[in-house]
């Protein structure tokens, strides 16, 4: 089988309610990554529609409360959205995975010393540990992400570790020590790629996480700032418009309820889906 055909095969593993929830996630991926290039109305736009307007044919999803169209607001706040939390929850599931490995082959001492700092974070409640570095520090771009890192790598800890602790006590990983490989061989290439799938599937996990954590903060109005927007601000911003049912308000939520529901259904997929085979020969 040519290897051009893994992707497809891949997707042809998935349950259905996989497929239903990866199409969701790459289509919200695309629309972050092409949404300013597709957006019929520019950031700067101050507004030519009726407040709180209905869905017509010149604004598909409404106008919101200044009268700006709400179809381009999301697609611009697409990229707030998921470029955030993607770049929180690869950070974050980089680091957990990086300290586990480096406690899991380290002295006895650093492995108590991580373990215990570990703890500590994981006793705090994730989002009050959120609110009082963003009350403390700010909510710039930069400080969004490290405290969803600060918020979520505990926890990337925690699975990693486990797997690591558990892979390095097998029969390959003695044998490597005995060979005089160095822990950082052991580390990349005997003990990583074996806790690899489940730590991918951890991601997915914390992406969701990041996103509903960013989402509340910008509710709160302590996530990104005008003028620029997530789903979160979006939702906040236009909350005058909830008794009326105004699509304001609605669109924005339905957007975060659609992308961490398709997340969530990719991602319970890849524990159930049927194992690829190559057929022999392949090329």
């Amino acid at each position: 089988m040519n290897r051009l055909l893994l992707p497809w095969r891949f997707v042809l593993s998935l349950s259905i309610a996989g497929r239903v929830g990866l199409s969701i996630t790459l289509f919200w991926i695309l629309m972050a990554v092409c949404g300013n290039s597709l957006a019929p109305h520019s950031l700067e736009d101050i507004g030519s529609g009726d407040l709180f307007g209905d869905v017509n044919r010149h604004f598909w999803l409404g106008t919101d409360y200044l009268g700006r169209d709400m179809l381009s607001r999301i697609l611009y706040g697409a990229r707030y959205t998921l470029g955030l939390a993607l770049t929180a929850a690869l950070l974050a599931s980089l680091l957990g995975t990086a300290l586990a490995l480096f406690a899991a082959l380290a002295g006895r001492w650093l492995e108590e010393v991580i373990g215990r700092i570990n703890d500590a974070l994981l006793i705090m409640p994730g989002k009050i540990l959120a609110l009082m570095m963003v009350a403390v520090f700010g909510s710039s771009l930069p400080m969004l992400i490290l405290t969803a890192v600060v918020t979520y790598w505990p926890g990337a800890y925690r699975i990693a570790y486990a797997m690591a602790s558990s892979l390095r006590s097998m029969d390959y990983v003695q044998v490597a020590r005995l060979r005089g490989e160095s822990r950082w061989y052991i580390a990349v290439h005997d003990i990583l790629p074996n806790m690899l799938h489940p730590m991918l599937t951890d991601l997915g996990l914390r992406f969701v996480y990041i996103v509903l954590l960013l989402s509340g903060l910008s509710f709160l109005g302590l996530g990104v700032q005008p003028p620029y927007a997530d789903w979160g601000t979006l939702v906040r911003e236009n909350m005058q418009g909830l008794f009326d049912g105004a699509p304001a308000v609605l669109m924005p939520a339905i957007a975060i309820a659609s992308l961490t529901i398709g997340a969530n259904l990719f991602i319970d997929s890849l524990q159930t889906r049927r194992p690829l085979t190559l057929a022999r020969g392949s090329a």
